[in-house]
């Protein structure tokens, strides 16, 4: 197997300028409402959650710190509206055959600026209730709000329990509320490479979703149910959010780890618009996953690692499952990746594994191995490089995107 070099150091020299050039030291909204450092809601680097983190987003994004507060009469709100933005610009190299078409597909290499561009506005709508909402400034003609949830959260004899309200276009059920680090909600994960680092995401629970969850939480444990319909605010009808979604976990602490270890089950029936179904149909929502992770040091680095399982029920004749469209067999994958900070809160190397079947009769073998890492120009800015190798019948049998793939990102929020 052949290591492609070239693309890397082409990819590396091409930004290179642009990165030295453009430092930034601004931080995103909800780090404006806190007055804190993205070190201190975050492990190693943006997105992934500490305690302190999760101790934020369970609480319904209101915590305070130095921003003033009008506060009155039934009003407690931060005297500005906290917005942020977010950015993804990528280089993509695979190494199949180039395309007849030039710059059609990864194969001839893609630049894509931005991948992602999202406006993000969120925090304190009053002392137990919070918001926020992402807009898509990147939508190609589509809907221009990607996700919006409003947490409705009281805390009782020190447990939080709410209710949350949510829609989006692309991060899954999920979204309603989740705190680990393991891919279980799309945004919410180590590496960009989200199928081949998190199962949760290779079953495809990534999609349109709306409904409401009902959650409970605090230092050690979460849990939530929603009841929802894979449809969002870019459908074009109505539906009834009458599929069911469990998620639980629980979140220790164990001398210097922080730990945790979770399960998903998704049930029941939806109405559905999108492509998988015809639009007002009823698909079925069957799928389960476990997921655990540590976080803590190993000497003075500080390690990551993740760990899932998910798998998603074949289809049947006349009832399509909307994680799994084939109906030969489940399909499943099983990842592990861990991620080091060879230089503490600047550089990480991160190696990764799945073994994952497709679901289908034959060549359903679809493994992956990542190689990569991540480096913090300043806090808010993020550039990752990542390499997958491909393997298994399942990968020989796919159309020609080869067994490999480049990924070179910069992130950014501010």
């Amino acid at each position: 197997m052949k290591i492609q070099f070239k693309p890397v150091l082409a990819a590396v020299a091409a930004f290179a300028t642009f990165f030295v050039a453009t430092p930034s030291e601004a931080m995103a909204a909800f780090a404006r409402q806190t007055g804190m450092s993205c070190t201190s809601c975050h492990f190693q680097h943006y997105p992934l959650l500490n305690e302190t983190g999760r101790a934020f987003k369970s609480g319904g994004y209101t915590m305070m710190g130095k921003q003033g507060l009008i506060d009155g009469d039934g009003l407690s709100i931060p005297e500005v509206l906290n917005v942020g933005l977010t950015t993804k610009i990528r280089y993509q190299k695979s190494n199949g055959p180039a395309t007849t078409t030039k710059n059609d597909n990864t194969n001839d290499g893609q630049l894509q600026f931005p991948d992602e561009f999202l406006l993000q506005l969120g925090g304190r709508i009053s002392e137990n209730i919070g918001f926020i909402a992402d807009i898509n400034l990147n939508n190609g003609g589509e809907s221009v709000m990607e996700g919006a949830k409003i947490p409705f959260i009281y805390n009782v004899s020190g447990i939080n329990i709410g209710v949350i309200p949510f829609t989006t276009v692309t991060q899954g059920v999920a979204y309603g509320f989740e705190l680990l680090n393991t891919g279980a909600v799309r945004g919410q994960r180590a590496v960009e490479a989200r199928k081949t680092f998190s199962a949760q995401q290779y079953i495809n629970t990534a999609n349109a979703a709306e409904g409401a969850a009902i959650v409970a939480s605090n230092s050690l444990f979460f849990a939530n149910i929603s009841k929802w319909s894979p449809r969002s605010v870019t459908s074009t009808t109505d539906g009834t959010p009458s599929a069911t979604y469990l998620r639980a976990a629980i979140t220790p602490t164990v001398g210097a780890w922080d730990l945790g270890l979770g399960l998903q089950l998704w049930t029941g029936k939806a109405t559905q618009d999108s492509a998988v179904a015809k639009t007002g149909e009823d698909v079925d929502t069957k799928a389960w996953s476990l997921d655990a992770q540590a976080q803590g040091s190993v000497a003075t680095l500080p390690l990551g690692i993740y760990f899932t399982h998910a798998q998603a029920d074949a289809s049947s004749t006349g009832s399509v499952n909307l994680f799994n469209s084939s109906t030969d067999h489940a399909k499943s994958a099983t990842t592990l990746l861990a991620e080091l900070g060879v230089m503490p809160s600047k550089a990480t190397v991160t190696l990764g594994y799945r073994n994952g079947d497709n679901g289908k009769a034959t060549n359903s073998a679809d493994n992956a191995l990542l190689v990569g890492g991540s480096y913090q120009i300043v806090k808010n800015v993020q550039l990752q490089l990542n390499q997958e190798f491909l393997s298994g019948d399942g990968i020989s049998s796919s159309t020609g995107n080869g067994d490999q793939l480049t990924t070179l990102m910069l992130f950014a929020a501010f």
